[in-house]
């Protein structure tokens, strides 16, 4: 049997509210915590002088020295597998061009030519930075080949390094079938859609314009839901439109981006069970404007914050800047920037055994070099993550 102890904890962000030192704090709060792993899984969490006497016989005893500690961080939208680079675009956009969703086109032929050596080498670096920023959890979309057995070979890909594989072949129109978009719709919902079931575990659409529209979105989601994936969209991001109203009516798990939505969506979405992910760096990177996470937790929407690290409109992988922009810009007190980038993101992939340091929960930690996560946000760009635990294993 393997035990780990961190102990000495000055705060310690348990995702439990009935943990927390404050019973109206959700995130469960503890000072002068500790927390037990055994066995890859949470065993004990308390203050550290109640730990129990049982938990004496330890493999490994660290000392947290006052520093905080939160959940490992779960990013539930990303988009790893690619080559190429896109920062002529970003360099246009900061001069002052608006962003438009045909730039996936050039990472989808870039994409194309690389090799499988080329694609895995290159996610395997994504997947360590990302371990070194704290995320513990994190989602793979396809979508930059928008071919049969090029999406298949995505998905395959993606599915060595998570469980967590979102099929995305409707993540724009690929030019071949610039003349003929039903033929490419029927091509996602039928042979394509086969060919990566064996790896994916999502669908998910791009409802935008220049993507997909919502009628189109409606018949894809419904041919993965018919297949057994569970389902996502991308919706409300470049301006209003029905794709968030979509998200609410088929109950989807989680509909992203939502930086565009009028008080019906607001309404609605609230009504559902749907988790909005929210994703701020794409709005730091297209200037764009930010969300209203306020006007939604208010509403008691469901909020998760992810990266949606992509070569074109957000290519960075940290969650900790996430938290900073939202606390920043989008109205949310660090407390809910912390939890939407933990238990918000696990719940926006249907996972309880992630996101939070409830008992039996994998024993994904992050230790922070700093007294409290307030400094996530007081302190931005600066590298503040000491030490990353997966269930109980040193990875970072």
């Amino acid at each position: 049997m393997s035990t780990l102890i961190l102990t000495n904890i000055g705060e310690l962000t348990t995702n439990v509210e009935a943990l927390g030192d404050d019973p109206a704090d959700p995130t469960g709060l503890i000072r002068g915590a500790a927390v037990a792993i055994v066995d890859g899984r949470i065993a004990w969490v308390g203050r550290a002088a109640d730990r129990p006497g049982s938990l004496a016989d330890v493999s490994a005893v660290v000392d947290a020295e006052g520093r905080a500690v939160i959940p490992g961080f779960v990013d539930s939208h990303t988009h790893l597998v690619f080559a190429g680079d896109r920062a002529d675009e970003f360099a246009a956009r900061m001069a002052g061009q608006p962003y438009v969703a045909g730039g996936i086109r050039r990472t989808v032929a870039a994409t194309r030519a690389a090799s499988d050596d080329e694609l895995r080498a290159r996610l395997r670096g994504f997947v360590d930075e990302m371990h070194r920023q704290g995320t513990t959890t994190f989602e793979v979309k396809t979508g930059y080949d928008l071919t049969v057995d090029g999406e298949a070979r995505l998905a395959r890909l993606a599915r060595e390094v998570t469980d967590e594989v979102t099929f995305l072949g409707a993540h724009v129109v690929p030019d071949e079938f610039a003349g003929d978009r039903d033929a490419y719709i029927d091509l996602v919902c039928g042979p394509m859609l086969d060919a990566v079931l064996p790896f994916a575990r999502w669908i998910d659409v791009f409802c935008e314009r220049g993507a997909f529209t919502p009628a189109e979105s409606r018949r894809i989601l419904l041919a993965g839901i018919d297949a057994g994936l569970l389902p996502r969209l991308h919706a409300n991001q470049l301006g209003h439109g029905r794709g968030a109203r979509l998200a609410a009516e088929l109950d989807v798990i989680s509909v992203d981006h939502c930086t565009y939505l009028d008080e019906e969506d607001v309404r609605l979405l609230a009504a559902s069970d749907v988790v909005v992910t929210l994703l701020p760096g794409v709005e730091f990177s297209t200037r764009q404007p930010y969300p209203d996470a306020r006007r939604l937790i208010d509403a008691g929407v469901s909020v998760a914050l992810a990266s949606d690290c992509n070569p074109g409109t957000s290519f960075t992988s940290s969650l900790p800047l996430m938290v900073a922009l939202a606390v920043r810009e989008m109205g949310m007190t660090v407390a809910e920037a912390v939890w939407a980038a933990t238990a918000g993101g696990a719940r926006a992939l249907r996972r309880s055994d992630v996101g939070s340091l409830a008992l039996g929960a994998r024993g994904d930690l992050v230790l922070l070099d700093a007294p409290t996560r307030t400094h996530l946000a007081y302190r931005p760009g600066v590298p503040l993550v000491r030490a990353v635990y997966r269930g109980g294993e040193l990875i970072a």
